[in-house]
């Protein structure tokens, strides 16, 4: 009987940074990059408890957690800068830390509008800013932003969310035109409804509904992105660039 061959994804020995990583798909993409040999450093706002916890779970492989805000540019640069002084590379990023604040948009106070384009998009563009110099001096690196299906496809009371992800289609699309003369790719990836402690209050009220409008009929689970994070990160879709990966099990295409 033939040995299983062990599929080289090219990302061994390789530095990533996740930023949101404590939690929901954050962690997922975290423990699978860990898993391919990565040396992961996520980032978290406020929540050290959770953070910790994922390290605690995953003994033996290479995860850290530092204490982040996206939307603080300074504290972006400082934190990239940190890691480029002790690895001398950082060879994927993935944006994923985001927010939701879902309201009809005559209910919106200006709060829920600024958190969550602060976080969603110029937390993107701030990690992203901070990370780019030092994959274009190695001319080679892949950044991966986590968009959502509501960037194309908006609902009810997601004016806020829909239109901070379809910045973040924009933006994935111009700086693949931008980065791709530096050897660098730029993808994101667009999740459906899965199951995570943000989408709890929507699928709470609405689960039978949204699940009818699911071709595969299942809610998705971080497992499902994470592995779409890891594809665009690997050898396999290094002649991929400024495309939308969209893992939502066909949501709204009935």
């Amino acid at each position: 009987m033939n040995e299983p061959k062990i599929i080289d994804s090219g990302l061994s020995g390789g530095i990533a940074i996740v930023t949101g990583g404590s939690r929901g798909i954050g962690r997922a993409i975290v423990e699978i990059l860990a898993a391919s040999g990565m040396e992961v450093i996520f980032t978290f706002r406020d929540n050290s408890a959770a953070a910790n916890e994922v390290i605690a779970a995953n003994p033996g492989k290479k995860i850290s957690a530092e204490q982040v805000d996206a939307r603080d540019s300074a504290a972006c640069a400082a934190f990239a800068e940190k890691i480029i002084d002790r690895t001398e590379k950082i060879d994927l990023l993935v944006n994923n830390a985001g927010v939701i604040r879902d309201n009809l948009l005559a209910m919106l106070d200006d709060d829920d509008i600024k958190a969550v384009l602060d976080t969603n998009v110029t937390g993107t563009f701030n990690m992203t800013r901070a990370v780019a110099p030092y994959m274009i001096s190695k001319r080679r690196g892949k950044i991966v932003n986590i968009s959502s299906v509501s960037g194309e496809k908006g609902g009810r009371g997601q004016t806020n969310y829909a239109a901070s992800k379809g910045a973040i289609n924009a933006l994935t699309k111009a700086l693949a035109v931008e980065l791709a003369p530096r050897g660098i790719t730029v993808n994101a990836v667009a999740p459906g409804v899965i199951e995570t402690e943000m989408s709890r209050t929507v699928r709470e009220l609405a689960g039978d509904q949204i699940q009818s409008r699911i071709l595969l009929k299942r809610i998705g689970k971080p497992e499902d992105i994470a592995n779409a994070v890891w594809f665009l990160s690997s050898k396999f879709a290094d002649y991929i660039t400024g495309e939308i990966l969209h893992v939502d099990g066909g949501f709204k295409m009935e």
